[in-house]
């Protein structure tokens, strides 16, 4: 019943754009000096049913309502404003300028505003664009999200570099401090249906300390910790609880991308390394994960800009994929009893056309915290609409 009421939600929600060309919506206008002005969108309806764990309770719900606008004139300047009305935080809000333009070369863009920071591929991969429905165990728990900032990037046809400066705090109020960041990729083969990319990234966050309307003061803090395969859940497994006070927290990441035709291979390892005062033991936590896909229907991965997207569908019906992921996460260190989760995920996508998506998931979650192991499995399934 909740499939056919996933189906029921996904053609409800693509009946208005009925009446258009289905690979064309509305959604921009150019005018006449080259500038685009477009509307852009990613809505998500999932359900989930749980197994193995009490704490764990079936739901179903709007998963994402992002909504934003974005404006360009190519190969001059671009901007985009974009809020998730679900979660009710800011996603990305910038502007970003192309060296070419002003310099007759190619020496980069500079994007200035409200950002991704660029430490776990899977993290700053598009939400719309995840071969599975939630990021991988140590994505959630290490990669940092968003701060506001600068971020200078140049893509040319072997390597990619980024560099990123970011301080004050989020556009939620949240995570004062200062962060810089750096990532580097190299692509000895970067064509459609054959790509290597590996890369590594690293960065350095000073998080501040903050006084609230009372005038109490908190030292500066760090938690990591990630939910059991489903973002329907506010339950986490494992969860290094609070870590304040903390001096600085330090992220690497070393990451891989391979793509042959249909098949394609993703994996990334990740570390967070936390310095903490008033002479407390610092922490370290890591894991990784392993990913594959196939696309039946022949379609490749699309790669660009050091990442991936959704493959645009070859046939009428769609394009059919299959994917399996491995990750794993350890949280304990020393004094810390964080827990240690591993899981599989098993996903199927059904791409009906470049604006309509189905997902289903199947995950076998393993995680151990002071001692006490438990082993759930959740089935999940999401209808999502985008442009």
């Amino acid at each position: 019943m909740r499939l056919i009421a996933c189906c029921a939600a996904l053609l409800a929600a693509s009946a208005p754009a009925l009446a258009y060309d289905i690979e064309n919506w509305p959604t921009k206008t150019k005018l006449a000096d080259g500038t685009e002005l477009a509307l852009t969108g990613n809505f998500a309806w999932d359900t989930v049913d749980f197994s193995g764990d009490p704490r764990l309770v079936d739901a179903d719900g709007m998963r994402r309502r992002e909504f934003g606008a974005t404006i360009k004139k190519a190969g001059v300047w671009d901007a985009m404003v974009y809020f998730d009305f679900e979660s009710k935080a800011w996603l990305d809000v910038f502007v970003r300028v192309d060296s070419t333009h002003f310099f007759d070369r190619d020496l980069g863009k500079l994007r200035v505003g409200y950002m991704k920071v660029p430490v776990g591929l899977e993290g700053v991969t598009s939400s719309r664009a995840g071969t599975f429905m939630e990021l991988a165990a140590p994505i959630q728990a290490i990669y940092q999200g968003r701060r506001t900032g600068v971020e200078w990037t140049l893509e040319q046809d072997r390597a990619l570099f980024q560099l990123g400066g970011y301080g004050g705090q989020d556009l939620q109020g949240d995570n004062p401090g200062q962060t810089y960041a750096a990532r580097a990729a190299w692509t000895p083969r970067k064509a459609a249906g054959d790509v290597l990319h590996l890369g590594i990234a690293a960065s350095r966050e000073n998080p501040q300390g903050w006084t609230d309307g009372r005038g109490v003061q908190f030292a500066p803090t760090a938690r990591l910790r990630t939910r059991p395969g489903s973002g329907l859940t506010d339950v986490r497994l494992i969860d290094s609880g609070s870590l304040a006070p903390v001096g600085h927290i330090r992220r690497t990441g070393l990451e891989g991308i391979w793509i042959k035709g249909p098949v394609s291979l993703q994996s990334e390892l990740l570390r967070a390394d936390i310095a903490r005062d008033d002479g407390r033991a610092d922490y370290r936590a890591d894991g990784g994960y392993l990913s594959a896909s196939w696309l039946l229907t022949g379609e490749s991965r699309p790669y660009s800009a050091g990442n991936v997207a959704n493959p645009k569908p070859a046939h009428g019906y769609g394009a059919v994929e299959l994917a399996a992921r491995y990750s794993t996460l350890d949280l304990d260190d020393g004094p810390v009893g964080g827990g240690r989760q591993h899981d599989w995920t098993f996903g199927a996508n059904w791409y009906l056309t470049s604006h309509f998506k189905l997902q289903a998931n199947y995950v076998r979650v393993n995680a151990t915290r002071n001692g006490v192991t438990t082993r759930p499995d959740a089935v999940e399934l999401r209808a999502q609409v985008h442009f």
